[in-house]
């Protein structure tokens, strides 16, 4: 489903405070067109790799302008971008775009040189609300409910070079500590290996081994009869509700356990229903594909995520993200 994210830049840019914005995501394009007073853009073929997928399109140079009205505005000169015309099949359809906010030196928050930026996705299945990204010295996070965990160092080599990693030391489903071995996230000597968390990657993906263990604790405690959701959900365990309209029963709370911060996820972070099937899944998956795990978006919604790049720490609270 489409989904809307206000991006603010800076926090002190505008004489009443405000930070300035720009709402909403760009349009995918199927081909290039030249701005009518942009002579001096300058276009290259582009193919970009990132965390589950692929875009490829034509790149260009151009003066981006962040905010909404001309009294508080932001021009940035030099920013490059892409425009799409192919891509995987998890950027068709529901996605508008991508905004790049990870290490490499094409991402927005690089160009920006941001230092830090923070974003609170609303719930998934919310298509009138609005996320928002904060970038710069605006991004801030404060509270007693606030947690924070260093990144972990990530591999030399592309593409991992460029991706957020974070020491996950364990997994819980209520008060059960599940069976995981010690460094099942740790990154391996060629690189592959631990967890890294995500913008782009809807889901969670998780090694062979950590995902049974998920999926057995989810299958221990719910009391609902399994069903093949594959061909509806694309999903491996799922539940049959009495009927598509009716409420999921309570489940537990999942913790992921981080270095120095516990991450808790209530049962609507780690499972998703769907009222056209009547089915209700375990919204993760065994990971078959690529080099690390992947802590998702779906598991991320209604968190509020500080990245502070200088620091290289990671801090998060729960937020109604509808509301910021």
């Amino acid at each position: 489903m489409a989904k809307r994210m206000v991006i603010h830049v800076g926090g002190e840019s505008c004489s009443d405070g405000a930070a300035p914005s720009v709402e909403g995501i760009w349009k995918r394009q199927t081909q290039a067109r030249r701005p009518p007073n942009s002579a001096a853009l300058t276009y290259r073929n582009h193919h970009i790799s990132y965390g589950t997928g692929w875009t490829s399109g034509v790149r260009a140079t151009e003066t981006f302008t962040f905010g909404s009205s001309p009294a508080c505005q932001a021009r940035v000169p030099g920013i490059t971008f892409g425009c799409s015309n192919a891509s995987s099949s998890d950027f068709s359809g529901s996605s508008s775009g991508l905004v790049g906010l990870g290490r490499g030196l094409l991402s927005l928050v690089s160009q920006l040189a941001a230092g830090r930026f923070s974003y609170c996705l609303t719930p998934f299945q919310d298509a009138s609300s609005t996320s928002t990204l904060l970038l710069g010295e605006g991004a801030a996070l404060g509270g007693a409910g606030v947690r924070s965990t260093p990144f972990v160092a990530s591999p030399s080599r592309f593409p991992t070079r460029v991706f957020y990693y974070l020491n996950l030391t364990g997994i819980s489903l209520g008060t059960k500590v599940l069976s995981i071995a010690p460094d099942a996230f740790s990154i391996k000597a060629d690189g592959t290996g631990g967890i890294i968390i995500d913008s782009d990657t809807t889901i969670t993906s998780l090694e062979d081994a950590v995902y049974q263990q998920i999926r057995a604790a989810v299958l221990s405690v719910a009391t609902l009869p399994t069903t093949d959701g594959s061909a509806a959900m694309g999903l491996d365990l799922c539940f049959a509700l009495p009927s598509p309209t009716s409420a999921p029963p309570a489940m537990p709370s999942m913790t992921l356990h981080f270095d120095g911060a516990d991450m808790v996820l209530p049962a609507e972070s780690y499972m998703i229903s769907d009222s056209e099937s009547g089915l209700w899944c375990l919204a993760m998956q065994n990971q078959t594909y690529g080099v690390s795990n992947i802590l998702g978006v779906y598991q991320q919604q209604n968190m509020h995520f500080l990245f502070d790049v200088r620091k290289e720490t990671l801090s998060f609270a729960p937020a109604k993200c509808s509301t910021l």
